[in-house]
């Protein structure tokens, strides 16, 4: 489903350059499960940007589900990313100007689902997510960890092919962050390939498999 040629990223400072991603090749079939793990400052994020099409200034070979993406003009990944993904960032990336509700309407209203069934969805999704009651509010209305159960929940929305998380679990306490891996497992086990940043070993072990990063590159 994705697969990674010699992707390479640096920043240019005069003559010198400073790689945060060497020569990164890796496949990821559909419906995996798969952890990027490794110390901080190592590319992690990086990464799963450059796998979320939210960086375009990368050298290699990027190919989704058979298109070159590398190849591709600036307007062709955004749409893939839109129709497919779903992302968990690690600093959540509510619309501040939008409440709880309007966030989660965001990606249905990409993908030109009719208003009652995204009204429906939505619904839907804040039950699952026991927010209900946060819907009129917006992002600066909630704590922290509040803002992480709904940008969970706006990137699982859409039931996308890939979800895409970065320490996705971070500021939740623990019986949280292992709901989230659970609901995680499940859309897994549904057919959603899931890649994650993370630094915890217990959600690891939720997946198939580790890619283990080091200054750049992928440890072998």
């Amino acid at each position: 489903m994705i697969r990674l040629e010699n992707i390479e990223k640096f920043y240019q400072h005069g003559p010198t350059r400073t790689y945060v991603l060497r020569r990164v090749s890796a496949h990821i079939k559909e419906g995996e499960f798969v952890s990027i793990m490794g110390p901080s400052g190592a590319g992690k994020s990086t990464l799963l940007h450059l796998l979320g099409m939210h960086d375009s200034s990368w050298t290699g070979e990027y190919y989704l589900m058979d298109q070159p993406v590398h190849l591709m003009n600036k307007k062709d990944p955004a749409e893939l990313y839109k129709r497919h993904f779903g992302f968990v960032f690690q600093s959540y990336h509510l619309l501040d100007n939008l409440t709880v509700y309007e966030n989660l309407d965001i990606p249905l209203s990409y993908r030109n689902v009719k208003k009652a069934e995204r009204d429906a969805m939505v619904c839907d999704i804040l039950d699952r997510f026991n927010i209900v009651g946060k819907k009129d509010l917006y992002p600066n209305q909630l704590s922290g960890g509040q803002q992480q159960l709904v940008a969970v929940a706006r990137a699982m929305i859409a039931n996308p092919k890939v979800i895409l998380a970065d320490e996705p679990t971070g500021n939740l306490h623990s019986s949280q962050g292992r709901e989230i891996m659970e609901m995680f497992r499940k859309l897994n086990e549904q057919g959603t390939t899931i890649i994650q940043v993370t630094h915890s070993e217990a959600n690891a072990a939720f997946g198939h498999r580790v890619i283990q990063i080091a200054d750049g590159w992928i440890a072998v």
